[in-house]
């Protein structure tokens, strides 16, 4: 198929570097000589044909903004067959031969569900900052995200160090713990519980366990103490943890939910790079013929990962991570 035409699209959370990525896009597509069409929030742009044409002029000065410029949301018509239908409908009335799409393993499965409909090819670049897909690395959004964590644990330590405080810090990643294991690692937290090491048939026995270690921890003059804890993970969240701490081992803790403003802010040096190699990559990559892949980066290198196999949910936290805070983080209660 030879591209004349190509479309972006951010969907999805919004992820820091998402705007960087977009950049990329327009600059190596105009450097071949092909228009950009870029479709506001998300999916609900290609079936409301909500759309404006991007030019290097478009995203000049956006490299180093968050959020999107094309806005993002997520789309339940995606999930209908009348909603792809649409969708696909304006692809085809734009004359639109390559579509290519940022954001995570939901925004892939509609990418690959719309070419069911449409013939044109489909790119995707992962854009999101829980690192859940398979075949990278990295996704563009992970590296700000975990290192907005780290700051916001770092001011949190002083007021717990000050005031000899248990904090219970909850961070975002939805099912993945990749956010939790780096944030609690580079924090110094003095527990991390994730998926990788928590199962809630052993609730009872954890929540035993942590009210030991804190007690240690307060016997030895332990000033401060913080848990980082996953979404999703324990049952009732960061609030309800503390409650039954209280409950159990009449044990004071302060929940602090860090949530959306992991999403936000100005992407670090890595997440710009990293957009900005897999945008440009993607438009290559169509001018190359491919066509149902990802973008992915292996070892410093760009390759390419089909569609269907980014979003298995196969790889899993490092194992090494793990292991950093069985063997090393447990310590710091003694």
């Amino acid at each position: 198929m030879t591209i004349k035409n190509i479309a972006v699209l951010t969907s999805g959370g919004d992820a820091p570097g998402m705007n960087a990525a977009i950049r990329a896009v327009v600059l190596a597509a105009h450097h071949y000589a092909l228009p950009t069409i870029g479709f506001f929030s998300g999916y609900n742009g290609l079936i409301e044909a909500s759309s404006t044409l991007l030019t290097p002029a478009s995203v000049n000065g956006i490299i180093h903004r968050g959020g999107t410029i094309l806005k993002s949301a997520r789309c339940p018509a995606m999930l209908t067959e009348q909603g792809l239908k649409s969708a696909a409908a304006t692809l085809r009335k734009e004359q639109i031969d390559a579509l290519i799409v940022i954001g995570g393993d939901g925004s892939f499965n509609g990418l690959l569900a719309l070419n069911k409909y449409w013939s044109g090819a489909i790119i995707g670049i992962p854009g999101t900052i829980d690192n859940d897909i398979d075949g990278t690395d990295f996704t563009i959004g992970f590296s700000t995200a975990v290192n907005t964590g780290i700051e916001a644990i770092d001011k949190i330590r002083d007021t717990a160090e000050a005031f000899e405080r248990i904090f219970i810090v909850e961070v975002m990643g939805r099912r993945s713990g990749h956010i939790t294991f780096n944030v609690g690692i580079a924090s110094a937290a003095e527990q991390i519980l994730s998926f990788e090491n928590f199962s809630q048939a052993d609730e009872q026995e954890k929540l035993s366990h942590l009210a030991k270690e804190i007690k240690q921890a307060q016997h030895n003059r332990h000033a401060s103490y913080i848990i980082v804890i996953a979404e999703n993970l324990w049952p009732g969240g960061a609030v309800q943890l503390a409650k039954q701490l209280k409950q159990t081992a009449n044990i004071d803790c302060t929940a602090c939910i860090l949530g959306y403003i992991q999403r936000g802010g100005s992407p670090v040096a890595k997440d710009r790079i990293l957009a900005t190699k897999m945008g440009v990559a993607a438009v290559q990559a169509l001018i190359a013929g491919k066509s149902n892949v990802m973008i992915g980066e292996r070892n410093n290198q760009l390759l390419t990962v089909p569609l269907d196999v980014a979003v298995q949910h196969k790889e899993k936290v490092s194992e090494s991570l793990v292991s950093a805070q069985e063997n090393i983080l447990g310590l710091t209660a003694q």
